[in-house]
């Protein structure tokens, strides 16, 4: 892996004229917030070396360095989950590039099903933690000290420091913020009534099927992380409707702007 890092940032490197400090990974439904990038360079991630290639409806599958308001910003239009039978090396692999190439704070969204009764679809949830129900760690396995410790503190694994900005930006434009824990797992189905349950008790407020490793493996690599979920279904007793992946990307869809205002605003604000 470590070979395969080194190409990718010597491609990268060689393609782009500068590196920014700031990384975002954008998920379902929320690959427009690329479109306020400007003066920007794009790479298919068919076209750099060791990359997997997005096969979810939703995600673009396009690296995008550019500017966000004035700061310049590295953003991956659309990522990879563990059910599309990529391993968990290769998952988290562009989260390894990004570390590798400088960039010291990661960015990250995505849909989610919400299980906290206060919760309304369309509301955006601040994660401030993260329960882990993956079936396979991403750091399993030899540790290499270059990419980061063997046992790796995840005591902070979401800023605090980036969440009270968030938490300002959001008030000083009216915006609702729900704040909560987001369970990770694996998918592709989405959850049964007793699931929602189960994840409810053990201390969830939303879940979803990805943002969990690529965390993990950020903060392995002492970057500061900061997560935002769209609430597109709910898994509230009584709520519970069928859902299809359609209607998860269309609500994540009409709910953009607001994402797109708060992420700009504390880019700005870094």
């Amino acid at each position: 892996m470590l070979a395969k890092i080194k190409q990718t940032v010597a491609f990268l490197e060689s393609k782009l004229p500068e590196i920014p400090a700031v990384g975002i990974i954008l998920g379902t439904g929320l690959g427009d917030l690329a479109n306020q990038i400007t003066d920007k360079i794009e790479l298919p991630y068919e076209t750099i070396p060791n990359f997997p290639v997005s096969t979810v409806e939703g995600h673009s599958g396009k690296l995008i360095v550019g500017k966000l308001g004035q700061r310049k910003v590295l953003a991956m239009q659309g990522r990879f989950h563990f059910y599309e039978g990529y391993s968990m090396q290769e998952v988290t692999f562009p989260v390894r590039v990004m570390a590798a190439l400088g960039i010291n704070t990661l960015l990250l969204s995505n849909a989610a099903g919400g299980m906290h009764p206060d919760f309304e679809i369309g509301d955006l949830m601040l994660i401030r933690d993260h329960i882990n129900l993956f079936p396979e760690h991403p750091l399993r396995g030899k540790n290499s000290e270059s990419l980061g410790t063997r046992f790796p503190d995840m005591s902070e694994a979401y800023s605090k420091t980036l969440r009270e900005k968030a938490k300002k930006i959001a008030q000083d434009n009216h915006i609702k913020l729900q704040e909560g824990v987001y369970v990770g797992t694996q998918g592709p189905t989405f959850e049964t009534p007793a699931e929602y349950a189960y994840f409810r008790i053990i201390g969830g407020d939303a879940v979803g099927m990805s943002t969990v490793p690529e965390v993990i493996v950020a903060r392995h690599a002492g970057l500061h992380c900061f997560a935002i979920s769209i609430i597109t279904d709910l898994g509230v007793l009584g709520k519970i409707v069928e859902v299809t992946h359609e209607e998860v990307q269309q609500i994540a869809n009409n709910v953009q702007p607001l994402m797109t205002l708060l992420m700009k605003e504390l880019v700005a604000d870094l």
